[in-house]
């Protein structure tokens, strides 16, 4: 079967090891986003959900899917998916600091600000999130899941930022998930329609909260923290669904 790698030029060349490995693991091409030639299967890494929709109207298996890409890149939609099937989340539209302001469609931390005055608190507008600021900052959780199983999870700390991100320097440290922890993570694998994705978490009176799903996570830290080979797992994930 003949598939299609889709990154954006800048992606492409900042995640060049992992465009590597699917084209060395599945042997396909890597196009960009205004691709409309022929292709059995997609791998979308671009987090732009129209992408993928364009090729399942063709009957294209996309991964991930589109409805997993619009839910992910959208953090006020899925904060609100997540409260209304009973997954605690930090308040949202919160009005009193500390708080946290994010872009509704940011990653890897960028733009994310901690507001501790409340004559900082910028005015409201639609791309933007305020949310309560969790009680213990500079901490959190990423958990990988390939198929609807949990891979692998790491802890980011940073003792000098409230953002915790291991691009942004934050130190990393392999974690191991308690029952409790590993039963909220399944809950909410059962409720969104991922193949290969991470899941954040951060630490309120500490214990993990929700905080945001990321569509075209990351590998890095997994290959500089464990043994694991998750691009090749999610490869073989791949090939076991065609």
């Amino acid at each position: 079967m003949s598939g299609v790698l889709i990154y954006t030029e800048a992606e492409a060349k900042r995640n060049a090891f992992a465009a590597e490995k699917f084209k060395t693991e599945l042997g396909v091409q890597l196009v960009t986003p205004d691709y409309t030639g022929p292709a059995d299967f997609v791998i979308n890494r671009t987090n732009q959900p129209e992408v993928g929709r364009r090729f399942e109207s063709r009957g294209i298996r996309v991964f991930n899917s589109a409805k997993f890409s619009a839910l992910a890149n959208d953090k006020e939609k899925c904060y609100r998916f997540m409260a209304q099937n009973g997954i605690p989340i930090l308040p949202i539209d919160y009005k009193t600091v500390p708080l946290v302001v994010k872009p509704k469609n940011g990653k890897g931390g960028r733009d994310v600000r901690l507001i501790t005055k409340k004559e900082d608190i910028p005015a409201k507008n639609n791309d933007l999130i305020f949310q309560k600021a969790a009680s213990d900052l500079g901490r959190d959780l990423r958990v990988w899941i390939i198929g609807g199983k949990i891979i692998t999870s790491i802890l980011r700390i940073s003792k000098t930022d409230f953002r915790s991100n291991y691009c942004l320097g934050g130190e990393a440290l392999p974690y191991t998930l308690s029952a409790a922890e590993k039963q909220k993570i399944q809950h909410i694998i059962s409720l969104v329609d991922g193949d290969y994705y991470g899941m954040d978490f951060v630490f309120e009176d500490g214990e993990i909260i929700f905080n945001e799903l990321e569509d075209t996570v990351g590998a890095r830290m997994v290959y500089d923290k464990t043994n694991i080979d998750i691009l090749k797992l999610y490869c073989n994930y791949i090939k076991s669904m065609l």
